[in-house]
């Protein structure tokens, strides 16, 4: 896994992480936990004190020893991780604060909430089993022995914490639906790809265990109990039985066992009496699986209701888009920069300034497609929404030189934009607003939704949609080749499944050119945030129709994709001789072969929008 330096997303206008804090309850119940409820509370506590008293009883044990024992340590290691995992899906979802405090990104944090005012960024050390992995894997050195011994303290700390929540807060049958639903998402986009456990890749032994866990909880359940029992039994021999990391076949696990669960755990939310309540969210509540059609909800990091996606608002937001008076030289739309046959880029390495001066804009033209389902916008993560993007562009001096005001002007006075801006805003006779001509170009943008590429027909379904070369390009890329640790599935860009509300940027450590082994000077989200650990790092774009989107990397540097493969098996800027201390990318050569590389490209090209 790469280490990856984590962005949490700002929510701006809505209310998207409903039910996913650690603070009150934002549903309180009109009537007693049923006895159901009541139980499932008490497993899930006791699989609590389990973990928190072997690691006082044994992990903490083996670390207290005068000499410590490698391999026993590495044992009673597993084993916590094994623990944690029964009851994972309960706190990655009532808990997601404490649960990242026992599990999460081996990396400094800072909030996303600091690009207001970035004065007040700082970073945020991690803890947790990510940590204490790293202190025992690939070896154990005794140096480290005291700040292992801390990390464990803060392992019992935060456990006490989540015990007491869970003590205090019942659980309630949708939420215990909805979780158990969230959870198998996380096994196949995160779980079996060694995500969480880079250096033990204990990966499918662990995914058996959190889903054996969930039989456990949903046989609970009455309805489709039969048919439930016998696929998880099915996953859980088949991940116990293929548990070794870079052959294991996640294609088929996921069409075969995944799929089919997450479907039948989405049936019994549907069959449960009472309310519900509705989340705001990037993956729609109601799916069966993370491939179904529509499963993605564009508006979700919209500045707010009034904001959301229109038919009516795409149709006036194309005009604008294919509209040179937009920017101040009137030579420039965004079309100029967005080709629709390149997927919404334009080819170049970088494009040149407005003004005809010769001089390069600082990176490279990203795709549209797709663009609503991420938070953060340009490379750097400056913006927050599509329309804080959209602002930004028009009034840069280099890319479009244009004035918000103008452009209210100019279509206040054409009798066809007002027209259109009144089916989109019913305007009639009122005045037209900047914040309209930002939210009509945003919502043509959000329009630009496509997730029917080949391999979405082969997730739902279609075996013949996909060659072996791409479905074994699939496995190496959840795999071998580490790819899905950074772009993950079924969006392959950085905003981390399940729950689609935080997003992650890379130290990389690409090259000025091709010729030597400088590192480009660009800054990146540094340049926004001022933290150290973020020095050189890149929003991760989607690789989704990437085969029309070259030349690649912030700068353009690459202009194919084998071009691309090599660089990242080569260990990145550190493969190419570059000192960077803060590359979060693995600097180890994945010793991936020609073919396993052409393998991993046949796949990424079949992610091609339909």
């Amino acid at each position: 896994m790469c280490k990856k330096v984590v962005v949490f997303i700002l929510l701006v206008a809505i209310v998207f992480t409903l039910g996913f804090t650690t603070g009150q309850p934002v549903y309180t119940k009109q009537k007693e936990g049923n006895a159901r409820e009541h139980l499932i509370q008490k497993e899930v506590l006791g699989l609590m004190l389990s973990f928190r008293t072997y690691i006082k009883d044994t992990l903490n044990a083996e670390v207290q020893k005068g000499i410590v024992d490698t391999l026993r340590l590495r044992r009673a290691f597993l084993k916590t991780r094994l623990l944690f995992k029964k009851f994972e899906w309960a706190s990655e979802y009532f808990t997601a604060d404490l649960s990242r405090r026992l599990n999460g990104p081996p990396v400094e944090e800072v909030e996303n909430a600091d690009l207001l005012d970035p004065s007040l960024a700082r970073g945020v050390e991690p803890i947790g089993l990510q940590v204490i992995e790293e202190l025992i894997y690939p070896t154990y050195d005794n140096s480290n022995r005291q700040k292992l011994i801390r990390e464990i303290e803060h392992l019992i700390t935060n456990t006490d914490y989540l015990i007491s929540y869970f003590e205090d807060h019942q659980l309630e049958d949708w939420r215990i639906l909805d979780a158990t639903k969230l959870e198998v998402f996380r096994i196949i986009a995160l779980g079996i790809t060694g995500f969480d456990n880079a250096l033990s890749r204990n990966s499918m032994i662990e995914s058996s265990i959190a889903l054996g866990s969930l039989q456990q909880i949903l046989l609970q359940y009455e309805g489709r109990k039969e048919t439930l029992a016998l696929i998880l039994t099915g996953a859980i021999k088949y991940l116990q039985q293929h548990a070794e990391f870079e052959s294991f076949d996640r294609a088929q696990f996921i069409t075969q066992f995944a799929n089919n669960i997450s479907t039948e755990i989405a049936q019994l939310e549907r069959n449960l009496p009472g309310p519900k309540i509705r989340y705001n969210r990037m993956l729609r509540q109601d799916v069966n699986t993370m491939f179904d059609l529509n499963a993605f909800n564009v508006d979700a990091f919209s500045p707010g209701p009034k904001f959301h996606f229109s038919n009516e608002k795409a149709v006036l937001g194309e005009k604008l888009f294919y509209d040179v008076a937009l920017s101040g030289t009137h030579t420039r739309s965004c079309a100029s920069c967005h080709h629709p046959d390149l997927a919404f880029t334009d080819g170049l390495n970088l494009q040149v300034d407005i003004h005809g001066s010769g001089r390069l804009l600082k990176r490279n033209t990203p795709t549209l497609l797709n663009a609503a389902l991420q938070s953060n916008y340009f490379y750097d993560m400056r913006s927050l929404t599509l329309e804080d993007q959209i602002h930004d562009v028009i009034s840069n001096k280099q890319e479009m030189d244009g004035s918000v005001t103008d452009i209210v002007q100019y279509v206040s006075s054409d009798k066809i934009y007002r027209s259109l801006f009144n089916k989109a805003f019913n305007t009639a006779d009122g005045p037209i607003s900047a914040e309209q001509v930002s939210n009509a170009l945003a919502s043509y943008i959000r329009g630009l939704t496509k997730i029917n590429s080949r391999f979405d027909d082969y997730m739902r379904g279609d075996k013949n949609a996909l060659s072996k070369p791409e479905v074994d390009g699939f496995n190496l890329f959840m795999g071998k080749g580490k790819c899905a640790t950074c772009h993950f599935l079924p969006l392959f860009n950085g905003v981390t499944p399940p729950k689609f509300i935080q997003s992650e940027v890379e130290v990389l450590g690409v090259p000025k050119s091709l010729k030597d082994s400088v590192l480009d000077s660009d800054l990146g989200y540094y340049d926004i945030i001022g933290v150290d650990s973020y020095k050189y790092a890149f929003k991760i774009p989607s690789v989704r129709n990437v085969k029309k989107t070259a030349p690649y990397m912030h700068n353009g540097i690459y202009q194919t994709l084998d071009e691309v493969m090599e660089f990242y098996n080569n260990g990145g800027g550190a493969g190419l001789g570059i000192k960077l201390p803060n590359q979060t990318l693995s600097d180890e050569n994945l010793h991936l072969t020609e073919k396993e590389m052409k393998d991993i490209i046949a796949f990424m090209e079949s992610l091609e929008s339909q």
